[in-house]
């Protein structure tokens, strides 16, 4: 075919998954896939082809087609050849716990919960996922990279008449999920929130559940990016260098960090890089491809997409520099204001001075005297995150969490003053 330069990705998950609903399983499903994906890089050209068969004449005829389509694309002249074979160090992510976990182990789990929330007077709906994956990368310049993982998630919705409550959370290991633990502090949350109060909008100090940091703060890491600020998408344009956050917050990218999950080497095989976004409030080292370093002089560190992309590169293993403040006694230390577990529907006001809309849900409360008075209707808010993060005044330990608007990341709970909510939401 006169193509010397291929490269492939060959990869296979195993997903298992019992969703409830209503206090009663009403779902188990579990499937297996395993996937090649060829790309072929030509005179400055690239394209890829995949597929799920893996016999010799679909391997052969997936490299055939991204050959083709690899010769009708135009010419990129910022185009690398193929990366050569780097050493890539190994994480440990695969545990035999959640490997082989089966149908039982989940719906005992679910059985469980669903009792206790049922004790309570409450209805429940949730997940209780288990999945296992393994993916390599290899090319014809020698570069070799492997990786695999395990990874189990439990979420549940708690729900009264006028309240509810949520929870959830993801491990690389089964056995570190405490789905007993989780259930009760949603049924807690629902509880608390029965007969919810309605608070005028305004600007008040919050408290920030990591669910809520993660789903907000989370909006903000595809502008860390090289290929964003050189085509002028990201808020960072301007901004490398300068203090725009406060003095207490400092943020990673550090796929080794043992709370993280994925694998340690990015879509062309490059090692994955430890890298310092903020320290102490000023924005310092930025994610570069292998194309995006080249052209700007400097070293890729290991966060590129798989080519042909648009997106170039992105952190996606945050970590969030946390304190040694518990979430109680945040509470304890707040004379009026508003407790939020989480937030949902989160969108883009303002790119540039990174101003998010969204509502809280599952659990907002009013702080009174250091104490959880009661709950409260939910309210949408107009927040930028720069601000935000201007006005944090006390940080939790930091925590891997999950939520539903962003990648799970390593977060704290944070206090923050002058948190903006435009108005009360129906329910």
């Amino acid at each position: 075919m006169g193509v010397s330069q291929i490269e492939a990705t060959v990869g296979a998950h195993a997903d298992a998954l019992t969703r409830f609903a209503n206090n009663a399983i009403h779902q188990n499903v579990a499937g297996r896939t395993s996937y090649l994906s060829v790309r072929a890089v030509l005179d400055g050209r690239t394209a890829r082809a995949t597929t799920n068969r893996l016999d010799e004449a679909s391997v052969r005829s997936a490299v055939e087609q991204a050959v083709a389509i690899t010769r009708a694309q135009a010419p990129d002249p910022g185009l690398l050849p193929l990366d050569a074979k780097r050493a890539v160090p190994e994480v440990d992510r695969y545990f035999d716990s959640t490997a082989r976990a089966e149908p039982s182990d989940r719906a005992r789990a679910v059985a469980e919960v669903i009792g206790g929330v049922e004790a309570g007077g409450f209805n429940s709906a949730g997940i209780f996922a288990t999945n296992r994956s393994v993916v390599a990368l290899l090319n014809t310049r020698g570069a070799l990279a492997y990786h695999a993982e395990t990874m189990a998630q439990f979420a549940i919705t708690v729900m009264g008449e006028d309240s509810s409550g949520w929870a959830k959370a993801s491990s690389c290991c089964l056995l570190d999920l405490d789905h007993r633990r989780l259930a009760a502090r949603a049924a807690e949350k629902a509880r608390a929130s029965c007969r919810p109060r309605e608070l005028p909008p305004g600007r008040y100090t919050v408290i920030l559940e990591p669910a809520a940091v993660l789903d907000l703060v989370g909006q903000m890491f595809g502008d860390f990016s090289a290929t964003a600020l050189r085509e002028g998408r990201s808020f960072l344009a301007g901004r490398i260098g300068k203090k725009i956050f406060g003095d207490n917050v400092t943020i990673y990218d550090d796929v080794f960090h043992p709370m993280q999950a994925g694998a340690p080497f990015d879509g062309e095989g490059v090692p994955r890089k430890r890298l310092t976004l903020v320290d102490k409030g000023y924005v310092r080292e930025i994610p570069y491809c292998r194309q995006a370093a080249h052209e700007a002089g400097a070293e890729p560190t290991g966060h590129g997409f798989p080519l042909p992309n648009e997106i170039g590169e992105a952190p996606v293993n945050i970590v969030v520099a946390g304190g040694d403040t518990s979430l109680e006694q945040m509470i304890a230390s707040t004379g009026r204001g508003i407790l939020v577990t989480r937030l949902w529907y989160i969108r883009e006001v303002d790119p540039y001075e990174k101003i998010m809309t969204g509502m809280t849900r599952d659990g907002t409360f009013l702080i009174e005297d250091g104490e959880v008075a009661c709950g409260l209707r939910n309210f949408r808010f107009n927040q930028s995150l720069i601000e935000m993060l201007q006005n944090v005044e006390l940080l939790s330990p930091a925590a891997r969490t999950s939520g539903e608007e962003a990648m799970d990341m390593v977060v704290p709970a944070m206090k923050v003053r002058d948190f903006h909510f435009t108005e009360v939401t129906r329910f």
